[in-house]
């Protein structure tokens, strides 16, 4: 469990979310259910938009990359987890260790980026209807896309490439259940102070950016919608932004609770809420995005009425070719 006298460890043992063995089984089922809710939801998501003309506009389009996303983010996450649930050792090495690290931090800024770029899509649909086809066509929202993913990857890898430079020769044991960058700085012996004001500025400024668009634009949405005059026109208003600030709440709320503190701070309760903008959030999105949503119900009916046909005729087929014609 212990390593000494070492400036670059082979491999880290990751803790997990409980170290009892009596506990491995039981949270294996529940984050396996998880994650397969995750994968279903956030697919048929992606099937529906794909497969209904109507949903062919730009709030739908970002949604689609959202929970594209959020399949890839619980996939960086959640199969290791399951692994080391049922396995006595636990451990990720150290290469394999970053390589996750580098790809939680991409797709969970692309998560931030992508919820910006629909709070813009929101304001410019309610406070500027007559040009929402111009403003947000096909080509800016494509640019924004590229801008989340390029930027997320910039980002993540100059959080990598500086743990990668750090010293560690102490414990290696992550208590964590992944290898976020808090929990495995907290292992290194050399100074962390770079890394923690790089933290505190350029990370800081990165969550907060998008955040602020967030905040800004749904500031515009507001005093826009309380001049709207009928009290019908205000509920559809607010009824196309619920969804989206639900997801937000999830999401910068547990972000701000485990990453805005100091490092010395970091405490196993951050291991719980971080499976809130980890696990949860992404398994939660199709729910909240479909449930809330009535375009989005009739594409999902459609879907299933279209595959049901589909089968329908297949089965009849292969029923006239059993007993001929």
């Amino acid at each position: 469990m212990e390593m000494h006298n070492l400036t670059r460890l082979p491999e880290f043992i990751l803790l997990g979310l409980s170290s009892r063995p009596e506990d491995q089984k039981p949270l294996f089922a529940l984050f396996l259910i998880m994650y397969l809710v995750t994968l279903m939801g956030n697919l048929l998501i992606i099937l529906v938009i794909r497969s209904d003309s109507q949903l062919q506009n730009p709030m739908y389009f970002f949604l689609s990359i959202l929970s594209f996303a959020d399949i890839c983010y619980a996939t960086v996450i959640v199969p290791k987890m399951l692994v080391n649930f049922l396995s006595d050792t636990k451990t990720i090495f150290y290469a394999e260790c970053l390589t996750q690290m580098y790809f939680f931090l991409v797709f969970g800024n692309m998560d931030s980026y992508l919820l910006a770029a629909m709070a813009i899509d929101r304001y410019v649909a309610i406070c500027n209807p007559f040009h929402y086809v111009t403003v947000m066509n096909h080509k800016r929202c494509m640019l924004l896309v590229v801008f989340s993913i390029a930027f997320s990857c910039l980002h993540s890898l100059l959080h990598v490439l500086m743990v990668n430079r750090l010293t560690f020769c102490a414990s290696n044991v992550i208590h964590h259940f992944f290898c976020d960058v808090n929990p495995v700085l907290k292992l290194a012996c050399s100074s962390t102070s770079v890394n923690e004001v790089v933290a505190m500025t350029e990370g800081l400024a990165s969550v907060m950016a998008p955040f602020a668009c967030i905040i800004i634009s749904y500031l515009r949405i507001l005093i826009a919608v309380l001049n709207i005059p009928s009290a019908a026109g205000k509920r559809k208003a607010f009824s196309t932004c619920s969804s989206h600030l639900t997801v937000v709440t999830l999401f910068y709320g547990s972000i701000s609770y485990v990453y805005f503190q100091p490092l010395s701070k970091y405490t196993v309760k951050d291991r719980i809420a971080t499976i809130i903008y980890t696990v949860l959030t992404s398994m939660l999105n199709p729910f909240i995005y479909s449930l809330r949503n009535k375009d989005m119900k009739r594409g999902l009916l459609k879907l299933i009425s279209r595959i049901k046909s589909e089968m329908d005729r297949l089965s009849t087929t292969t029923i006239n070719k059993i007993h001929g014609p």
